[in-house]
Parts: C-alpha cells; structure tokens; sequence
C-alpha cells in the first residue's frame, strides 16, 4: 500500500488536511479575496460587534478584524514552513556530515549544536531579534537558526546507526565521494524522520513567530500578524471579546492541525506504528 493511501486511511491526517488546505489557500490567495483594506482605519466604527459588512467586528482603530486575519496568516506561514526549510536542509546536511565523519569535526559540530539547544528557543528568539532587528526576513532566519539542531539531531543518530550497514560500506569499498554517499546513499533512509520533525517545526514556528509579535518583536504595526493581534486585543478583553477569539480560535486551529499533521505522518512512515491505526 502506497503512503499516500494509508495517510487517506489516517483520521488525524485526513482531520489536519481539512483544517491546513483552506489555510493555505488563504495564505496564497488571501490578498485577493479580502473585501475591505485590512489597513484602512475608520475611527467613527472602532470595535464594533459583527455585522454583515465586518462578519468578525472590527478592532479599535476600525478596521476590517476578518480582513487582518486573512492577510495575517501569510507573514505566519512564511516565517514557519521558511524557517523550517532552512532548519531542515541546514540541520540535515550537518547532522548526516557530523554522524559519517569519524574524527573531530562531527564532535565540534553536535557540541555546538547540543549549546543551542542548552537554551530556551523563545529566549535565544529574543536575543536574536533583539540584535537583527524584527522583520519576516529576520524571523525567518530566527526559525531556521532555532531548529537546526533538532534536524541535526535526528539525521546525527540515524546515520551512525546506518553508516555500518553493508551497503554503505559497499559504496566505500566502490570509491565513492562522501557527497555521494551522504545524499544518494544515507538521505534516502533517513528522509521519513526528517518530514516528521518538518511538520513538528512548522507548529513550533507558527507559535514562536505569534509570541515574538505578541511580546512586539516580531511583524511591526501597521502590518497584521495573530500574534500581533492577540497582543492589541488583550487591551480590550473586557469591552470586546470577540477581538481576542478570533485570532486565538485560529491560532490554536492551525497548531493543532499542524501537529495532528506530524502525528499521522509519523504514524504512517514509522513501520513501528502502522499497526496503532
């Protein structure tokens, strides 16, 4: 049965994929689809209840509260799936280089990686942005920087498991590059824990970009992120609710589907687990 199959057989995969493809969709497509300008202020129409021109109310300087969703999902998904991107291939190459290497660059690379991971990830977050500056392109890097080690972990203790194996060895015996080896030989069999810990750094980026830009660190005013609304809403809790429970109902949603996502894919490569569904 092909992996495509059992993950269509998966509830929790078929659960997050309901959830995750609309959100993506909006993320893409969302500038196209808002009907007001989402940094527009109307001051005569300030925190207003929803009504059928603003389904969601609007904040305290009248703007659109659906609107800002919609657009603040994308600077979201470009800071976790880039953060992740950048974490998964750096993290991998230095990780499949430090566990097939048998002198001392392997123990300097997983010594330097086991120091980051000494420290708090919201923490080192803020020192780092707090030296860079705020900013998408800033959080991305922040992303990628925090999570390398986890990547690098992982492909760390699967390739010394896997570098003994005949057939790695047999690639030795043919003269072949350690390049070659690492990316055609040990990657292969390594990739399924890698996609796992992917969908794992997309939910912790998602929630480490809205905590930087709740605490103020993260995507700047005028532009709307959740976080940053979460953050403006808390002001208003007691007069206006529905401000703070729409960015929050969305941010959970998107988290919990995303590791929903990361359960079922570990469910379906893990060849130990495929009996638990």
């Amino acid at each position: 049965m092909s992996v495509f199959k059992q993950c269509l057989r998966n509830k929790k995969f078929i659960l997050s994929a309901i959830i995750l493809i609309p959100l993506l969709f909006i993320a893409v497509f969302g500038n196209f689809i808002i009907s007001h300008d989402p940094l527009e202020i109307h001051s005569t129409q300030t925190l207003e209840a929803p009504s059928a021109e603003y389904p969601m109310g609007t904040d305290e300087y009248g703007r659109c509260i659906a609107c800002r969703l919609i657009v603040g999902i994308q600077p979201t998904m470009i800071v976790a799936f880039g953060g992740a991107i950048i974490a998964m291939v750096a993290g991998s190459f230095l990780g499949l280089l430090a566990g097939y290497v048998r002198d001392s660059i392997g123990n300097v690379i997983m010594r330097v990686v086991e120091i980051i991971l000494c420290f708090p990830s919201i923490l080192l977050a803020m020192m780092v942005v707090g030296l860079w500056g705020s900013g998408v392109t800033n959080l991305v890097l922040v992303v990628g920087i925090l999570y390398t080690p986890h990547f690098a972990r992982i492909a760390y203790s699967s390739t010394r498991k896997l570098r003994k194996m005949e057939y790695v060895e047999s690639q030795q015996l043919l003269g072949a590059s350690t390049l070659r080896i690492l990316g055609k030989t040990l990657l292969p069999n390594i990739v399924s824990s890698l996609i796992i810990q992917f969908s794992l750094t997309v939910a912790n980026g998602i929630l480490l970009e809205s905590g930087l830009s709740f605490l103020g660190l993260g995507v700047q005013p005028p532009e709307p992120s959740w976080g940053q609304m979460i953050g403006s809403a808390k002001a208003y809790i007691a007069t206006n609710a529905q401000y703070m429970f729409w960015p929050a109902l969305f941010l959970c949603l998107t988290i919990l589907a995303t590791n929903l996502m990361g359960d079922a894919l570990r469910d379906v490569l893990d060849p130990k687990l495929k009996k638990s569904f």
